[in-house]
């Protein structure tokens, strides 16, 4: 099937259900209903046969039809609706609503709202066995859903192996595309979802020096997850939902290097803490001579100048505290 066929195959616009008021229709069968069952008692108190015909027919075939017409919506919720197998409309909005006896509700890939948990136990091992039960059901959730990804393990930009855990706050726009165009939204959502992840993260790397101005997945998550969310969205179009955030919850480096980033991460941090060091020490050195200079406390020539400024340095570039030692001599 080439791309024109499929465009024709899928559906791409959502419309809404004709009803009426679902209050009233449901005074009307009540009437209806109470009428039947007088009008049973009287043909039988009467012998009027075709009273009791029609009050029969009314309850064994018009009534299931009438009740089964009514639908109730609670907020943000929705029903998709067929009929003789073709897309009739959606009905969406809380309220009372009365429909065509003849839809059916179309029933989404996954949607559930019991789970129920049974536990059978294994004769020999005597080992409790979880069973998960699921109950579908036909109605549409169009509120906000929260999709929770599992870690994964993917190469950065760098080949360097990382931990990665996104989530993503999501919902349903369009239940057309929703019910037609994909079998299970839930699972259609999810697998775009670590195929753009694996798709983001090898174009950045975890990290990067401070000093440079390239995007990093841990410098610029604001960034990588904005490009996600985009990214998702483009994916999940067919099905009609909307993707409303994209943020990632775990980031770290694969446990098998893990180790070896954190001891360059340390070496990193010396450095950079020892330039500092350095850069202020050097300023000090250059501040104590200026003023011994400016204030003619002791004359100094070049060589004493280079022994002052040794003892200096190595007593502010120490890592451990300098001992002092008093020379009663000369050093010539």
């Amino acid at each position: 099937m080439n791309h024109n066929e499929l465009q024709k195959e899928l559906v791409n616009e959502e419309k809404r259900a004709a009803t009426i008021s679902g209050m009233g229709m449901f005074l009307l069968t009540c009437l209806l209903t109470l009428a039947s069952i007088f009008g049973i008692f009287y043909s039988v108190a009467s012998g009027a046969i075709a009273f009791l015909i029609i009050s029969l027919i009314y309850l064994v075939i018009i009534m299931p039809f009438l009740w089964a017409g009514l639908k109730i919506l609670k907020p943000n919720e929705a029903y998709v609706l067929t009929i003789f197998g073709k897309y009739y409309g959606t009905l969406k909005g809380p309220g009372f609503f009365f429909v065509n006896p003849f839809v059916t509700a179309a029933k989404p890939g996954v949607s559930y709202i019991n789970t129920a948990m049974n536990y059978t136990h294994n004769a020999v091992s005597g080992e409790k066995n979880a069973h998960v039960v699921m109950t579908p059901s036909k109605k549409i959730s169009l509120k906000a859903m929260t999709l929770s990804s599992d870690k994964q393990k993917i190469n950065d930009l760098m080949g360097n192996p990382i931990e990665i855990g996104i989530v993503v706050i999501w919902r349903v726009v369009n239940t057309a595309k929703a019910i037609f165009n994909v079998d299970n939204y839930h699972e259609f959502l999810s697998i775009q979802c670590d195929s753009a992840l694996r798709n983001i993260v090898r174009l950045y790397p975890y990290d990067i020096p401070d000093e440079d101005d390239e995007s990093s997945l841990r410098g610029s998550s604001e960034k990588v997850a904005g490009k996600l969310k985009i990214a998702i969205q483009e994916k999940v179009e067919i099905a009609g939902l909307e993707v409303l955030e994209a943020r990632i919850t775990h980031l770290a480096y694969a446990p098998e290097i893990a180790a070896a980033m954190l001891q360059r991460q340390q070496a990193a941090a010396i450095i950079d803490a020892r330039a500092a060091i350095v850069k202020g020490a050097v300023g000090m050195v250059e501040m104590a001579l200026a003023q011994l200079s400016e204030n003619g406390i002791v004359d100094l020539d070049e060589e004493r100048k280079a022994a002052m400024v040794s003892n200096l340095l190595v007593v502010l570039c120490g890592s451990k505290d300098a001992q002092p030692i008093v020379n009663s001599g000369s050093i010539y």
